[in-house]
């Protein structure tokens, strides 16, 4: 059951930017900038993965909740590739009865849909429901964990390693999951593919067992600030507090991650402050535009007409700082000679874009019109 979603709309500052004065000798001694609330961080654009902002951004830290992250994603992974289904039944075992912290009080034996028990766990961050997805998912929970390594490793997060699907502190002999926030920044850039669980993410409140249970989002800043989109909170005491987010302003979508918050206030206003300096101090130029003509005169073999435009069968874009002027160039690279018929929006090469003669990426090259066959000699002459 998906939850209403009201917010308060809040001011742009959620937490506004410390200005500082110099003072002048005569005056008090200067101030000194105070350090950040937290102990690591990172702002990244979500659509090219350029990295904004960084502040111990390797950092191997516990992620507290934020390991669901993984699980998230593997979930959402398994429905698209039709492997499972969010009306799955899962049965609650044991061990996930068992699980502490945040939970939604299952009960050994219980059956819930995979979607009950996701909703659950991306709103509430609920363990138990995380232990129960992980042994439906792999048969174990241990065996789980492997499949969250072995992804971790597949996205390029070298400083992960994951030994629970949750993230609760480690028991006698355990060690504790390890993250960083470059890492985490990855890990949320891949979610952002899957619409389902980014709905949930977003979704301020719903409710569990058919109304009888209330979940609210742990994330205060989807609540409060519209363009907060999502997408994980965590918290242990060794881990402080932990907050990855995502959010959109003036096409500009961004994940920051902070870690290591010695307050959830500090946490949230660390991270909008993160926010602000993404969206005021960066903005996205688009170097190319889906339908800009890249050449008018291409030759088309036998065709009718003898030669067709081509156009850029996509967008390009890059982050740039407010008020940066940059230079593009486009350069056409055919897959070969064209031969008529040509239906128009047909693939005929690459676009490649760069930048002072370095390429910055390509999209797709597409015939702009339709070119037909010209007709032999003995046609025209009947």
């Amino acid at each position: 059951m998906e939850g209403s979603r009201s917010r308060r709309v809040v001011a742009a500052g959620v937490a506004a930017l410390l200005a500082s004065s110099a003072a002048s000798a005569a005056d008090a001694p200067a101030r000194k900038t105070p350090a950040p609330g937290y102990r690591a961080a990172v702002v990244m654009e979500a659509s090219s993965g350029e990295i904004l902002i960084q502040e111990n951004a390797h950092e191997r830290r516990p992620p507290a909740s934020m390991a669901k992250m993984m699980l998230m994603l593997l979930v959402a992974e398994r429905v698209a590739a039709g492997e499972a289904s969010w009306d799955d039944q899962v049965m609650v075992s044991r061990e996930a009865e068992k699980m502490g912290g945040s939970q939604v009080y299952l009960a050994s034996g219980e059956t819930f849909t995979l979607r009950e028990l996701m909703e659950a766990i991306v709103i509430h961050s609920a363990n138990d429901a995380s232990v129960a997805v992980a042994e439906a998912m792999a048969g174990s929970r241990d065996a789980f964990v492997d499949l969250m390594n072995e992804r971790a490793q597949q996205l390029g997060m070298k400083d992960t390693t994951y030994r629970s699907p949750h993230g609760l502190p480690p028991g006698k002999d355990q060690e504790s999951d390890l993250t960083s926030a470059y890492d985490l920044a990855l890990l949320a850039r891949e979610i952002l593919k899957h619409p389902q669980i980014m709905q949930w993410a977003d979704t301020p409140e719903s409710t569990f067992r058919k109304g009888a249970f209330h979940l609210v989002n742990t994330n205060n800043l989807v609540r409060t600030t519209p363009w907060v989109t999502g997408l994980k909170t965590g918290y242990t005491r060794e881990a402080g507090f932990n907050l990855t987010a995502t959010g959109e302003r003036n096409n500009l979508k961004l994940i920051t991650v902070v870690m290591g918050a010695p307050t959830k206030r500090q946490c949230d206003d660390e991270t909008a402050r993160l926010f602000n300096k993404g969206f005021n101090g960066f903005q996205s130029l688009y170097a190319v535009r889906r339908g800009d003509v890249v050449a008018n005169d291409v030759p088309v073999a036998n065709g009718n007409p003898r030669f067709v435009r081509v156009v850029a069968g996509g967008d390009l874009s890059v982050i740039a700082a407010k008020g940066a002027k940059r230079n593009f160039s486009l350069e056409l690279a055919l897959s070969g000679d064209l031969q008529a018929p040509l239906p128009a929006q047909a693939p005929v090469g690459t676009v490649i874009v760069r930048e002072d003669g370095r390429q910055i990426g390509q999209v797709p090259a597409l015939a702009g019109d339709e070119v037909q066959k010209q007709p032999r000699f003995w046609e025209r002459f009947f």
